[in-house]
Order: C-alpha cells, then structure tokens, then sequence
C-alpha cells in the first residue's frame, strides 16, 4: 500500500463517515463484536472442562476466539455490502482485528513458554506495542519508505552484504521459531507428565529431550530462512567442542549427569535423599542440578554430578518408609514392663506411625544411673519431619509414667571441693 493508495482509503473513509450509509458498516462493526462476545459465553463453560492435557491449546482458542470470529463476521458483512456501497471502515476494521489477534497469540505464547516475571511482562508490552506500530506503519503507506531506510543501512562481510532490514528480519524468524518450538515444547511436556501409565523419570527425560530436540528444529529452519549457510553451524561446533575442552568440562558434565540420573531412575521427585551434607526432599530437577527442599525449608541447589559421583542415600528408594527411634532412662526402683508398655501405646495413638510393623518398646542397657529403654517405630511420611513427632511421643510418655508412678533416675551432681586458701606469707 503506497502513499497514494492511503490517501485515497482515507478520503474514501472521510466520504464514508458522513454518509449515513456508514451506520450500515457500524451495524456490521458492533454485530460482529456482538457475535464474537456471544459465542466466547457459549462456548467457555465447555472449554473450561479440559483434563490438563488440552489445556495450552483451549487457552489459545480462547484468547483467539473473540478477534477471529469478530474478523469473520467482517469479512462476510464486507463482502456482501461492498456490492452496493463503500465500505472504508471495514476495511479499516479487517487489520485492527487480525493485528489484536497476532497480539493475543503471541503474549499467550510467551506466557505458555516462560516462567512468569518481571521481564515476561516487560516483553509482552514491548511485542504489543511493535505489533501496533507496524500496523500503523502499514495502514498509513509508510511500510516501503522504512524498509528501504533498513536495507540501506548495510555492510559488507567479504562478498556478503548484511544490511539492517535483514539483521531485523533474522531476529524475527529466529524469535518466531524459538518461540514456536517452546510452545509447542509446552504442550507436549503438560501431555506427557500427564500420562500416569509412563515413569515419572521417564516423563521427565523425554519432555527434556523434546524441548531440546524442537529448539535444534527451529534453528534449523530460521538459519536457512534469512539467508544463512548452514556450514556456519560447523565453525560454531568446533568453537563449542573446544569450549568443553577447556572450560565448559563441569557444565556438560552436569548435564550428561541430569540426563544419566533421569534414564537410571536413582531419584525421583518427592525422594528423600542425603548427599554430600546436604538433606531434603527432591522437589525439583533441571538439566543441570536438583533442588532439596530441607525439612526447615531452605533449598540446595546440588549439581547434577555430586549425585552421580558421590554416595547418596536415598530413603525412598524403594520403600518411602523409615525406622526411628527415640530413648529414655528409668530408675531401678520403677516397673520395666509397665514402662516398655505405655511407650507402646503412646505410639499407637500417633497417626502418623506406622500400624504394620508395629512399634516395639524393649531394654537397650542396664546403665550406671537406671534403665535405658527404647521405642522403635516406622514413619511412611518422613519429608514431614521426625521432630514434631518425637515431641508429641516424649510428652505422651512422660504423662503416661507420671500417671503410673514410674520414677526417672535423679539427675547427677558433680561435687566440686572447696579451693584451698593460699598459704600466708610468713
């Protein structure tokens, strides 16, 4: 559309708006955003009843239902009446809505793609305000006149010209594409952690993989896309391979080491594990290292190799269960069996300890200063922490032994002899 091409729309739209045969293109304007709100009522009850796994792709039918039908409904009513009138704000109204439907898809992309953030935010501004600058660039004639100023900003590389337009051109299909697979990386990583049938492990390598191996694709075909040789891509390999022999060795060593821990299926999310000095529960695992969340609730952040190289103990392995044990001393004078007894019932009365094995009270030593008893019981639940529950044991044997009259050992005092006066001087 060149500059008198828009000249002519808007004297044809100036015409149009003081003829009142415009109200006929308003009628269409305001039946179509009618329409459009209508069917986005009708249908979202029926698109909120998604099992998870459609859920990205009933999120973008929703954000694009309202401009497409409304761009439909236009369309239609423009075709028919323009056999009998002009119709300049339709035409007007055609790339107003196809622009605020390209706007919806892509912030929606983003959001599918990314992690919510400031920057997110920040790029979602930044992707809708150049989508309206180009249309307006392009509803107003100026679109040949700013691509010839960007092509004529250019520079040679041996015998390649690389001008501006196509530097820009470059980032948009890159970004497009890249943003296209992560997408698409999105949906099928919220089918496959979906399927309860496959290994969580091996949902999680293959949603990984998946992501990569459609980033790999994209790439492939933007390079190609804005003129690049492929064979750049060789140069950029034997920089990389002389990248990981040198300094990158740790970086791809965790991630060979992410993806190893994955396939072997050592942990898994929810386990319980102690490596290196560090304890918690896995709650979240990444190409390159794994997150503990302790039982304090601070988070480690333990790379990927310490786990294949150093020893882990892993207590979910394969029973998520473990055995803990608590002590307590008794005085000669008081009844064993009575005491072995009301610490066994004060386990049974925790939810939280196990019925099967029950717990078992028994005589660990006759010490110096009384009988040293000890409760054994097995939790199915430990990333919720042993401390409370211990608390809860020790106080309900104290009131138990109190109840009952057995008797704790007396504490020991140490004597200490009075310091000797210095002898005086003679």
């Amino acid at each position: 559309m060149n500059s008198s091409e828009v000249h002519r729309l808007l004297l044809a739209l100036w015409r149009d708006l003081h003829d009142i045969d415009v109200l006929w293109q308003i009628g269409i304007i305001g039946a179509a955003l009618l329409v459009a709100g209508s069917v986005g009522r009708l249908i979202k009850p029926r698109l909120g009843r998604t099992d998870g796994r459609l859920e990205l792709a009933i999120g973008g039918m929703r954000r694009l239902q309202f401009p497409l039908t409304a761009l439909a409904v236009v369309l239609i009513g423009r075709a028919v009446l323009k056999q009998w009138q002009g119709v300049s704000l339709l035409d007007v109204a055609v790339p107003l809505l196809t622009t605020l439907a390209i706007v919806r898809v892509t912030v929606y992309a983003l959001r599918s793609a990314f992690a919510s953030g400031s920057w997110l935010r920040s790029s979602e501004r930044l992707i809708a305000w150049m989508v309206w600058l180009g249309f307006a660039v392009y509803i107003t004639g100026l679109a040949p006149d700013v691509i010839a100023f960007f092509d004529g900003i250019a520079f040679h590389i041996g015998n390649t010209r690389i001008s501006l337009l196509l530097i820009l051109q470059a980032a948009l299909v890159i970004s497009v594409t890249l943003l296209t697979a992560l997408w698409l990386g999105s949906m099928v990583e919220s089918r496959l952690m979906g399927a309860q049938t496959l290994d969580l492990n091996l949902r999680v390598v293959l949603a990984k993989f998946t992501r990569a191996l459609l980033a790999v694709v994209a790439l492939l075909i933007a390079l190609p896309a804005v003129g690049l040789d492929l064979t750049l891509l060789s140069v950029f390999g034997g920089a990389l391979g002389v990248g990981l022999g040198f300094g990158l060795q740790k970086i791809a060593s965790n991630y060979v080491s992410g993806f190893i821990i994955l396939m072997d299926r050592s942990v898994s999310l929810g386990d319980m594990i102690s490596v290196d000095k560090f304890s918690g529960q896995i709650s979240k695992m990444t190409a390159r290292y794994v997150v503990l969340r302790g039982l304090d609730g601070t988070e480690t952040l333990v790379p990927n190799e310490t786990l294949v190289t150093s020893p882990v103990v892993n207590n979910s392995y394969s029973d998520p269960s473990i055995c803990a044990a608590l002590t307590v001393s008794i005085d000669y004078s008081a009844d064993p069996e009575a005491a072995l007894r009301i610490m066994e019932d004060a386990a049974r009365r925790q939810a939280r300890v196990m019925r099967k094995p029950p717990p078992a009270a028994v005589i660990r030593q006759l010490a110096e200063r009384g009988i040293e008893l000890e409760l054994g019981f097995w939790v199915e639940d430990p990333q919720l922490g042993i401390g409370l529950l211990r608390s809860e044991l020790l106080r309900d044997i104290l009131r138990g032994f109190r109840e009952n009259g057995i008797a704790f050992p007396p504490p020991t005092r140490d004597a200490k002899p009075a310091p000797t006066p210095p002898s005086a001087a003679p």
